[in-house]
């Protein structure tokens, strides 16, 4: 069989590339030849768990229909988060935990999606599923994924499915789940170096909500107002953004890691919807989302029911 390619989202975060490599390694151990490769720049908080367990990034890959025919998808289905070219290639396995939109295949194919905290802790269970034991680096990337989805445990996201993949995974990679997962979180948490630019596609999503088209970037720190500075530039690229894919609404959601709160930044014509998802008002665009961390949870769903 021809190599498959195994990727996630654009912009890709700690599950995304972490699970691409974990997901790669398992297909190879049962027989298969699968290539870990990314859509995006690996960020501070992925780099810093992919040199703590001693592992290269996987290459960037612009086009995936010029490399391969077939690939599986993690992390993600939504096609606007996919590579540009997914409707050129074959779609053969998705693992996700997400909802379901704006997917569509011509062939059946794997698809396992569950409603737990992170993509890696279903990868825990497809290892386990096959007979193959978890390398030690490759248990770290998983661990490390789940604390990242997780903020260490601390989003309504966090199933305890997560929790004990978790226990499981940092028992084989050697390290403590606590400490090693706030040390994690707190270099994904350095921004000093990062343009607005940066910082608004860091971790960015495109969604289709009903008939509008909307963006929302995430960015975790440990101080909301030292990334909210330099306010007028992050509105200035946000704006920029609006205008180059044409979205109604842009929401920049800046969370606090420690606080367990958020504050978002919104743009866009369809601005008033963060006030009516959340029940909040606007200040000079911005909002606090009071123990607000899940883009997945805790603003999708509300946005999508404001939008409808």
């Amino acid at each position: 069989m021809e190599k498959v390619l195994v990727f996630g989202h654009k912009n890709p975060d700690t599950d995304t590339i972490c699970s691409a490599i974990a997901y790669a390694d398992l297909k190879n151990e049962l027989g298969i030849q699968a290539e870990a490769v990314r859509l995006g720049e690996v960020s501070g908080e992925t780099q810093y768990a992919l040199d703590y367990f001693k592992v290269e990034a996987p290459r960037l890959v612009e086009r995936v229909s010029d490399e391969a025919k077939n690939v599986i998808l993690v992390d993600h289905n939504e096609k606007q988060q996919s590579a540009d070219d997914i409707d050129q290639v074959k779609v053969l396995e998705v693992i996700d935990h997400h909802r379901i939109a704006n997917f569509e295949t011509s062939d059946p194919l794997y698809y396992r999606a569950e409603p737990v905290g992170c993509t890696a802790t279903i990868l825990n269970k497809l290892y386990k599923e096959n007979g193959v034991t978890i390398k030690e680096d490759i248990a770290g990337l998983l661990l490390s994924a789940i604390v990242s989805d997780s903020l260490l445990f601390k989003s309504p996201t966090c199933t305890d499915e997560d929790v004990q993949a978790a226990k499981e995974l940092a028992a084989i990679a050697k390290v403590d789940a606590d400490s090693y997962g706030l040390d994690m979180l707190k270099a994904g948490a350095d921004l000093s170096d990062k343009t607005p630019e940066q910082l608004i596609s860091l971790d960015a999503k495109e969604f289709q909500m009903g008939d509008k088209k909307v963006q929302i970037a995430q960015v975790n720190t440990v101080d909301t107002d030292e990334v909210l500075s330099n306010q007028n530039a992050l509105e200035a690229a946000m704006n920029s953004t609006i205008q180059d894919k044409g979205l109604d609404l842009f929401l920049l959601v800046v969370t606090d890691i420690l606080a367990n709160d958020s504050v978002g930044l919104a743009l866009g014509n369809e601005a008033s919807a963060v006030e009516k998802a959340f029940e909040v008002s606007l200040d000079n665009n911005k909002a606090l989302l009071k123990g607000v961390v899940s883009r997945k949870k805790q603003v999708v769903p509300f946005l999508t029911d404001a939008l409808k």
